[in-house]
């Protein structure tokens, strides 16, 4: 396989892997059975071994499974690896039931997640996303605290607005930014990602493919029990109208030889140094057609035609992600 570039993280940020590995996919979210855990711990050396450092979870993912799986994994392997968690977000029984930012819960919250992952610092901690209910200042001031204690080494955040991120900034240094960002949401681009680039903020971006409206396999209508199927973007005439742009991208795709996701990941790529796409993995066989498409290259005329076809709001149904 190819190697995989090495990037700052946001103005003298660490360096880390122009590709994140999202480790989701490798524990049970919604109530599903858990994936194979030989199989994701050894997805994970793989990346390791191909020069994929950043790796992503969060303490809910699997109601700690998912720390647990990678504290195996990078037993031995602690400095080759850097591990960003997400922190905040509350479920029971596979369901979703609000966010806990409260000062005294993230003390907590990080005292199991360093035991967990087996490890003494957590290198990129972050609230999963803002929700009103605390300050930004008490949020972004108590992970402060805990840099400052050594038990994380950098501030991230997530499913944020720009006034938000600046709020947060001004408190302490923020390093990534993690969001939702493909070619089907681009929302972003007109406040958000600018801050972030003026602030100096590195930028994870993840659901690459629009939770699959971009890997070129969806078909209308969904089947009844698809979780997607919630969303508007995938319901009705709003799927079969969004679907008719998905395919521009797979005849892209086949002139160019790859799938329409990897088109979907190049894109993404192609936004700039300051932008690191993380996509959701957990098997070993996703790894060489992922890091090929941090390869691919577009000539003007192609990203004309993708930026015209996707332009933002093209895609009728709203974003399938809550900001």
């Amino acid at each position: 396989m190819k190697t995989i570039e090495k990037i700052n993280l946001g103005q003298n940020g660490p360096l880390v892997s122009k590709l994140g590995l999202g480790c989701m996919r490798m524990s049970s979210i919604w109530g599903g059975p858990t994936p194979d855990e030989t199989e994701s711990i050894a997805t994970i050396h793989e990346a390791l071994d191909n020069g994929i450092n950043f790796l992503n979870t969060g303490d809910f993912y699997g109601a700690g499974h998912n720390e647990m799986l990678i504290g195996r994994a990078i037993k031995h392997r602690r400095d080759e690896a850097f591990i960003s968690v997400k922190f905040g977000a509350i479920f029971h029984n596979g369901h979703w039931l609000g966010m806990d930012l409260r000062p005294l819960s993230i003390k907590n919250f990080i005292n199991y997640s360093l035991t967990r992952l087996g490890i003494e610092t957590i290198d990129l901690y972050q609230p999963s996303r803002m929700d009103g209910s605390v300050p930004v200042e008490d949020i972004i001031g108590t992970v402060a605290d805990l840099i400052k204690e050594g038990k994380v080494r950098h501030l991230g955040v997530s499913e944020i607005t720009p006034d938000q991120l600046r709020q947060a900034h001004a408190v302490h240094p923020v390093t990534a930014l993690e969001i939702g960002y493909s070619l089907a949401d681009r929302q972003i681009e007109h406040d958000l990602l600018p801050t972030a680039k003026e602030l100096g903020i590195g930028v994870i971006a993840f659901a690459n493919t629009a939770e699959g409206l971009l890997s070129g396999d969806m078909k209308a209508p969904l089947p009844e029990n698809s979780y997607q199927s919630h969303f508007p973007r995938f319901q009705g005439d709003n799927l079969v109208k969004n679907l008719e742009k998905v395919e521009v991208l797979k005849q892209l795709a086949q002139q160019k030889g790859v799938t329409p996701t990897q088109l979907a990941i190049a894109w993404v790529n192609a936004q700039g140094q300051h932008i690191m796409p993380l996509v959701s993995m957990s098997r070993r066989s996703r790894l060489p057609e992922n890091i090929e498409a941090m390869h691919l290259t577009f000539t003007p005329q192609e990203l004309n035609t993708l930026n015209t076809t996707f332009a933002p709001g093209a895609i009728v149904g709203g974003t399938y992600l809550q900001r």
